[in-house]
């Protein structure tokens, strides 16, 4: 882990919230709302005088810190000219408290502002953002296996988030993502600066695999190293699924439950995963329409916005349609079929009487073959996920005959996101920020699916 410069990350608390308001220094245990699980490393903030709270006593843990915020906190880290001065960005008043750290960093190059010439002040400052200001003012370079499935394993953002991470003081969630474009509060910030400060506080983050593979022979050796002169540690058996962290040559270094070690690649072969995602009707087939909605553009526009999340996430995607196009009923499943799909989901929205309301997942129990309890599973994840984003009506996981999941071969599943013809429905269906809430429930649902059978 690379070490702090401890009087820049004294400074780098010592900031204005609140109309530019200090408060006296404050005593460990005197703010009210601590989190307890963050009140040791916060406490220490306090008495060093580098966290302090409001006039009202109180600490808010969760409130999100601003742009402008920001860039005070890191001016005055590195004791850049705080003077109150015209700037580079127009939305920036040169009376504004914030400013001449804002003009500072940027002479510094430590921030930057937006192509259309604003710094946007008041927003909230973004994980990923945060991670910019860090790896920039301190100057840090370490890079690490780390990674997340939220963020692309190239480009700048991701060098930045991997910096600060590896220096363990950010870390991702248990679900091994990042969530950059989520603002950050008060309590991360203070996470941050005593791990800073203080390597007893400092976390290690562990990395995420890059992939997965199934080992292809009936026995394989696991190693220490990369190489068949380092020492034999254990054994796979065929068909074990292992997850990949790198590979060094022809060697891949791995994890089957609590064993770790070095594998030949030679003897693995890849664990594809291909889903087909089913966009309902299309074309001269308009499906529901009501409110001012029709159905084949909304089930258009969440499949699109799913495929992505699944593909970021190393997932296949098999679209039956990524236009205005149609596909008869059977031709969608052939051509999942013939593309070696191993999921089918189809997306719709319903339709009937203005009161009915909710979601739905349809499988079919035809057969009542293993496939139709993979159906099953896949149904029930995806609907959990999607109740939960788009806080609708839970009408249930269902039976049905419809002919893209009964006659179909692979474990599928037919999901009804709401009612075009119910308002509430309807607002959130022709709604931009529920169809991507959508999305990412489906592509969340599948990874359930896929974690249970796998």
């Amino acid at each position: 882990m690379i070490k702090r410069n401890t009087q820049l990350l004294f400074a780098l608390f010592a900031l204005v919230f609140m109309s530019n308001v200090f408060v006296g220094k404050a005593e460990a245990g005197s703010l009210k709302d601590i989190p307890d699980k963050y009140a040791e490393e916060i406490n220490y903030l306090i008495n060093k005088s580098v966290v302090t709270g409001y006039p009202n006593g109180y600490f808010y843990p969760e409130k999100s810190v601003t742009r402008e915020e920001a860039a005070t906190m890191i001016g005055r880290a590195l004791n850049l000219n705080g003077t109150e001065r015209n700037t580079s960005f127009n939305d920036v008043d040169s009376s504004s408290y914030a400013s001449g750290y804002i003009q500072s960093a940027v002479e510094k190059g430590i921030i930057t502002g937006y192509g259309d010439g604003t710094f946007k002040p008041k927003n909230h400052i973004t994980r990923g953002e945060m991670a910019f200001l860090i790896s920039r003012a301190f100057n840090l370079t370490q890079i690490s296996d780390i990674h997340y499935y939220d963020v692309e394993r190239s480009g700048k953002r991701y060098e930045a988030i991997n910096k600060v991470s590896t220096a363990g003081i950010a870390m991702g969630y248990p679900d091994g993502s990042y969530r950059p474009d989520q603002s950050i509060t008060r309590a991360e910030f203070s996470l941050l600066v005593a791990r800073g400060l203080n390597p007893d506080f400092k976390v290690e983050v562990q990395p995420q695999p890059i992939d997965s593979s199934v080992v292809s022979t009936a026995v394989l050796n696991v190693r220490t190293g990369p190489g068949i002169s380092y020492d034999r540690i254990g054994q796979l058996t065929g068909g074990s699924i292992i997850s990949i962290y790198k590979v060094v040559g022809n060697w891949a270094y791995m994890s089957y439950n609590d064993l770790k070690g070095y594998v030949h690649t030679d003897y693995l072969r890849e664990n594809v995963r291909i889903v087909a995602i089913d966009a309902g009707h299309g074309d001269h087939d308009p499906g529901a329409q009501a409110n001012g909605l029709v159905e084949k553009e909304i089930n258009l526009d969440v499949a699109l916005r799913t495929q992505r999340y699944l593909e970021k996430a190393g997932i296949k995607v098999v679209m039956t349609r990524t236009d205005d196009s149609f596909l008869k009923l059977n031709e969608r499943i052939d051509y999942a079929v013939n593309r070696n799909a191993d999921t089918f989901v189809s997306i719709h929205s319903n339709a009937f009487t203005p009161n009915a309301h909710g979601t739905e997942t349809y499988y079919s129990t035809a057969d009542l073959n293993p496939r139709a309890e993979a159906s099953k599973m896949l149904a029930t994840f995806i609907q959990e996920r999607l109740v939960d984003a788009l806080n609708t009506y839970d009408r249930g996981v269902k039976e049905g005959p419809f002919r893209v999941i009964e006659h179909n071969p692979l474990p599928s599943v037919l999901l009804e996101l709401g009612f075009v013809t119910n308002d509430s429905d309807a607002a959130k269906l022709g709604s931009s920020f529920y169809r991507e809430r959508a999305a990412k429930a489906i592509y969340l649902g599948i990874e359930d699916y896929y974690d249970w059978k796998y």
